[in-house]
Order: C-alpha cells, then structure tokens, then sequence
C-alpha cells in the first residue's frame, strides 16, 4: 500500500511538472480583462460561455488609452473595446511574440486555452516575430501565410501541411469576471 501511494505520488508530481514545462515561456503574456466591465455582447465575454468559440487578441495604444482588438474565428469579425477604466489602463498587458494570443474554449474539452498568435515552427526556425496566424477553415483552423502549416484551433496540433511543432499555449483562467492569459 506505502509503495503504491509513493507511486501515485510521483506520477501526480510529473504531471504537475509536465503542464508546467509545456507553458511557452520566451515571450512574456500577461493578460487580463475584465468582463464585467464589458458586457455582452462584447466579443471575449460572449466567447467565455461558448464552447469553439475563439478569437485573436491584440492590443494597441491610442492617445494613451489601450484598445483591446479582437477577431473572432467563426466569422473573422473585429472589436475594438476601449479600456476605459484608469485600473485597466493602468495593468500592463503583454501579448506575446507579435502583441497578439488566441484565446477561446475548446470544442472537444471546453477547456479555455490561450495561444501564442505567431506560427511557433517560424518562431523557432526564423526567429524575430513576422509570422502571425489567421483564420482559415471557417475559423477551425489557424493558417501561417509563411510555411503554410495550418493549426487545429480546438487542441494546437499541425492540421495540415508539413509537420512541427505544436502552437505554443499560455496558462489561461476564466473566474466568472477576469479572463487572464499568462505564463
């Protein structure tokens, strides 16, 4: 019985280890919005209750005030919300590679994930942070103009094209109010 329950033990810690391992840590992502503060039928609350329902996330400063802009898969149409709060416009918010992550919750887990928005294989080969990815498949799939590799939205695996690298995930929570992406 004391084996056993070392053993279990041991396998908990790795797979604690492993998740931790597998967040992309090159580029900093910190992240939060608060949905409260942007109600329905803003783009990333409405995504919080909707499972394959994904959008890329990007960020911009206009005369000193963040905009949050958003594209949604199913139908690649833009948002841009004004953070208009002196607390949102006061917490930092960076989003990865190339200022921008996807986030959304999964069609098969209904999990929340957040990616990296650059094509991880061009990230790694090429390095710098020219290769952002778009919508393709009726929004079931992310598509690198670059290599031509496309990714499976719902899990990040290669979809098609040459293999590689899966996309590159952030840890990512969801409390009810705060959407938060970060590594």
């Amino acid at each position: 019985m004391k084996r056993l329950l070392t053993l279990c033990l041991c396998v908990m810690m790795l797979a604690c280890d492993d998740a931790e391992n597998s967040i992309y840590r090159d580029h900093p992502c910190y992240f939060i919005f608060d949905t409260t503060l942007h109600p329905m039928p803003c783009h990333l609350t409405e995504a919080m209750g909707n499972t394959g329902h994904f959008l890329i996330v990007c960020s911009r400063m206009v005369g000193g005030v963040r905009h949050i802009v958003t594209t949604r898969n199913y139908d690649q149409q833009q948002e841009d919300v004004t953070l208009t709060t002196q607390k949102e416009n006061n917490t930092r918010c960076l989003l990865g590679a190339g200022n921008s992550i996807i986030i959304g919750r999964s069609s098969y887990t209904g999990l929340l994930m957040a990616y990296e928005g650059q094509c991880p294989n061009c990230l790694d080969d090429y390095g710098g942070s020219s290769y952002p990815l778009t919508w393709s498949q009726n929004g079931q799939q992310l598509n690198c103009a670059h290599c031509r590799r496309s990714y499976d939205v719902n899990n990040g695996v290669v979809a098609q094209g040459e293999g590689g690298r899966q996309l590159y995930t952030y840890n990512a929570a969801f409390d009810g109010s705060i959407i938060r992406a970060w590594n």
